[in-house]
């Protein structure tokens, strides 16, 4: 991207780039106090979205996600948020919660989507099943809130979709065209009514104002601010509305929404939030510095984004849990581990609750990470940290590469947090 150049631009160093984004995404420090139900709506707007994922060989990555930034809390405040209209589903950058508020953005932005694998799939569905998605949005009116489960007929399943049931897959493609919404969650099962009933448990702003391009523009401002510092190649990911032409960003420039910024070693300039002013005054002047050590979800808004990943933190991370078992580098379901402003570490973390034993399956130290005193301490707090809230305390470390560092952490690991 070429912008035309303006007034003096801030320069700052890759670490000082790290340490604005991370003030931005809530992980620069740990946690000050403990947890509020308010926090977890707070957080989730401060990242304008949190992905949902399924996968629980450690906590499921929303609640993850919110641990991280949150430190221990109960998981079903999350549940209650989206119960009681604080919240709602939406497919952003992909499925996600979004605070409440937000909902007449993302409406705008559906047309945004039609070629999202979702929006596709369920306009095909409607062209080809139109007479039973008609159906189910007749049961659901009538017989709703209802979970897919409640409306399966146990009839053979049909191939794609991971060979979901017709009602299941009819129930997702009738949320993705917006008929029907998320009234909440009983064992993380969607449970589904139509969309107007949802809606009238929630405080949704007027939308008549809103349209597809004042929602673009919405978006690719959120996207900088939730990154706190973004090259302009990174923006149009954060809410999967692909790339965000260089005319967008240059208005949101000359509106003074949006400030150049200059990172050694960076070709072309970097976006910041006009919100984040301060904070990047204080980081110019080195007085913003990262000091919390915890694990992360790979759907962390940090590093669901492989490219941006590796350009801000050099750590390049691809998700192996779909990669067969004997093609994994690192593990089924790798944790990143940030410590003081750097991902130092890769995770293969299980939970077994039962046994109350949080098991290390292995543990990868990132390459040119000395494994200093600090380094190590660190390390142990994020683990005993994750696995106090898991309620699995007892942290057990099978594998680490180098293998010193087994050894090096077992005395730390038995240490309170």
């Amino acid at each position: 991207m070429t912008l035309p150049v303006s007034a003096r631009r801030e320069v700052l160093s890759l670490s000082q780039a790290r340490a604005l984004h991370l003030a931005a995404q809530g992980l620069l420090h740990p946690p000050v106090r403990r947890a509020r139900r308010e926090d977890v709506v707070t957080a989730i707007t401060r990242m304008r979205m949190l992905q949902i994922d399924s996968i629980h060989v450690v906590a499921r990555s929303p609640y993850l996600v919110l641990f991280s930034r949150l430190g221990g809390y109960p998981q079903e405040w999350l549940d209650e948020a989206l119960a009681d209209g604080r919240l709602f589903e939406c497919w952003a950058h992909e499925a996600c919660f979004a605070p409440s508020g937000d909902f007449p953005l993302h409406e705008a932005a559906r047309s945004l989507r039609e070629r999202h694998w979702a929006f596709r799939s369920a306009h095909r569905m409607r062209r080809e099943h139109g007479s039973t998605l008609h159906k189910l949005l007749e049961q659901v009116r009538e017989q709703g809130p209802l979970r897919a489960g409640e409306l399966e007929k146990r009839q053979p399943r049909t191939p794609g979709w991971w060979e979901w049931s017709i009602e299941k897959k009819g129930l997702e493609a009738l949320f993705a065209l917006g008929d029907v919404m998320v009234a909440r969650r009983e064992r993380f099962q969607r449970v589904y009514d139509v969309t107007e009933r949802v809606l009238s448990n929630m405080v949704v702003p007027d939308s008549e104002a809103w349209t597809p391009d004042r929602a673009r523009m919405c978006m690719t401002a959120d996207a900088i601010r939730a990154l706190g510092i973004a090259r302009p190649s990174w923006v149009g990911d954060y809410h999967r509305q692909g790339r965000v032409p260089d005319s967008l960003l240059q208005a949101l420039i000359d509106q003074n929404e949006v400030l150049q910024v200059e990172v050694r070693g960076w070709d072309g300039p970097a976006l910041v939030h006009r919100d984040h002013a301060s904070l990047l005054g204080r980081v110019a002047a080195g007085r913003l510095r990262a000091t919390h050590s915890t694990l992360l979800s790979p759907f962390d808004p940090v590093v669901w984004d492989r490219t941006r990943a590796r350009e801000l933190f050099d750590f390049d991370y691809a998700l192996e849990c779909y990669t067969p078992t004997h093609k994994r580098r690192y593990g089924y379901f790798v944790l990143p581990l940030l410590h003081r402003g750097r991902l130092v570490a890769r995770v293969d973390a299980k939970a077994h609750r039962r046994e109350g034993v949080f098991e290390v399956r292995a543990l990868h130290m990132e390459a040119g990470v000395r494994a200093s005193d600090g380094v190590l301490r660190g390390i142990a707090k994020a683990l005993r940290n994750c696995a106090q809230w898991h309620r699995t305390p007892h942290v057990v470390v099978t594998a680490s590469d180098p293998a010193t560092i087994r050894t090096a952490l077992e005395p730390l690991l038995s240490r309170p947090s």
